[in-house]
């Protein structure tokens, strides 16, 4: 049996880690991801408290191995959210977009492990000195929301794992098991994945937006609204649109006008491909179908095995 300190410390087969994805990573996905023996995550960034309540209770009676929770820091409900996974007991938290200081110790004390995304070697410090077990070394190839640096996995990783003792989780990128493995190579101990579990049977967005996904190409994807909070999504019409403003010189409050409230579900949940933000990474691309989460982590960890005895011969 693998065993690392990512594996040890959250009491898991495999050193995969399910990305806690907005509208996508419910308790049905985290759960299977937990029952085929990596870390599934519950995004919490898309639910009210109570609805997030209800998942992590679903997931608890569906999962027969750990699970945890994503939690954005800049949300308004957040205290609500923190009171509610203390009650709940759930036993790992992975927070982001916001400083860990604030709420680490809090958890911590309440017995849960607390993991930190960053985009840069000065935060994952910064993590590793409020207390987190372990950080997320997540390159601007990554769906959804990104560090301004715009340093690539490749870079990033490297450096994280040479600046900080506690283990180091990549992320942005990998969806293949030899991608796995050359996360290793820069460092890391484990894998976060989002994308590819975004394209699973058990993720709660829209079916036509997995379709989009998987018959994406390179080059469809692209970094957007830098001037508000940078976040990776497919082109579509809504990002021609954004582009378009952001070429004239758009002000911010002339992108948060387009932007609207409700604009991710729109498009990743709800299923409208034009007007919705699609939110996914780089490593569409490589992604070509839509399988059980299972399939999915056997494939990874089969994909990493295979790479690593590859290079041996």
């Amino acid at each position: 049996m693998f065993q690392n300190r990512i594996t040890e410390l959250f009491h898991i087969t495999y050193p995969i880690i399910q990305a806690g994805m907005v509208w996508t990573s419910g308790w049905r996905l985290a759960s299977a991801v937990s029952n085929a023996g990596g870390l599934g995550l519950i995004g919490a960034g898309s639910m009210y408290p109570d609805v997030l309540k209800v998942h992590i209770q679903k997931c608890r009676a569906a999962a027969k191995h750990p699970f945890g929770v994503n939690l954005p820091l800049l949300y308004p409900d957040l205290e609500a959210h923190i009171r509610i996974i203390i009650e709940e007991a759930v036993p790992v938290v992975f927070t982001s977009a916001g400083n860990p200081k604030t709420w680490t110790g809090i958890l911590k004390e309440a017995g849960i492990t607390v993991v930190h995304v960053v985009s840069s070697s000065k935060f994952a410090l910064k993590a590793q000195d409020a207390g987190c077990d372990a950080v997320v070394a997540e390159g601007f190839e990554a769906g959804g929301h990104n560090g301004r640096e715009e340093t690539t996995s490749m870079v990033l990783v490297p450096l994280v794992a040479d600046a900080v003792e506690i283990p180091v989780i990549a992320a942005g990128g990998i969806a293949t098991g030899k991608q796995m493995l050359a996360a290793f190579a820069l460092g890391a101990e484990g894998v976060q994945v989002g994308s590819r579990f975004a394209a699973s049977e058990e993720a709660s967005c829209h079916a036509d937006f997995k379709k989009m996904i998987v018959s994406s190409n390179e080059g469809d994807t692209a970094l957007s609204l830098k001037q508000l909070t940078p976040v990776r999504l497919l082109k579509n019409d809504f990002y021609q649109q954004v582009k378009a403003l952001e070429l004239a010189g758009a002000t911010p409050a002339a992108l948060l006008e387009l932007l609207g409230r409700g604009r991710a579900k729109k498009g990743m949940f709800e299923g409208d491909l034009e007007n919705g933000e699609l939110e996914i990474g780089q490593v569409a691309a490589v992604i070509r179908s839509v399988q059980p989460a299972a399939e999915i982590v056997q494939e990874l960890w089969t994909g990493f095995q295979n790479r690593l005895a590859e290079l041996h011969t």
